[in-house]
């Protein structure tokens, strides 16, 4: 289970370092190998456990290529959908495709959000934060029945 938002900076190459209280779960879990594609609602990049990934092409690979909005969410999925493997640092690299994707350059956020990890660049990671925010003052959004029954 991943939680948390940790700062991060990419290297040079386009490398980016896992913090290590996730290595030792991700090698558990999966030696180490990942998958990374973009998100299609927002502007970063999505980073899933090879198990986590297989169940989302279990259900991609049920999609019709004859039903345009179906085949669309393969071609964006599967098609940015990248290999990495943590090298012995816990590093892997992010391809140039998803670092463009999601504007990324050097200081970035890795997200947890339970089962996969969201990458942002920093700077519209602070700004999406910030636009959150301000909708849940305002109160300005569906409140389903999920939310209705959440408290803290």
């Amino acid at each position: 289970m991943f939680r948390g938002a940790n700062a991060i900076n990419l290297d040079a190459k386009g490398r980016l370092a896992i913090p290590t209280k996730y290595r030792q779960p991700l090698l558990d879990d999966c030696n180490g190998q990942l998958v990374c594609t973009i998100d299609t609602q927002q502007s970063c990049l999505l980073l899933y456990p090879l198990p986590e990934w297989e169940e989302i092409e279990l259900k991609l690979s049920k999609f019709s290529s004859m039903v345009p909005a179906e085949r669309r969410m393969q071609r964006l999925l599967l098609g940015y959908a990248t290999e990495a493997e943590l090298d012995k640092s816990g590093r892997f690299l992010l391809s140039s495709p998803l670092r463009q994707h999601a504007h990324l350059t050097k200081e970035v956020m890795l997200v947890g959000q339970l089962n996969k990890f969201e990458i942002w660049d920093a700077d519209t990671w602070a700004s999406q934060i910030d636009a959150d925010m301000q909708t849940e003052r305002e109160g300005s959004f569906e409140l389903t029945e999920r939310l209705q029954d959440f408290s803290l």
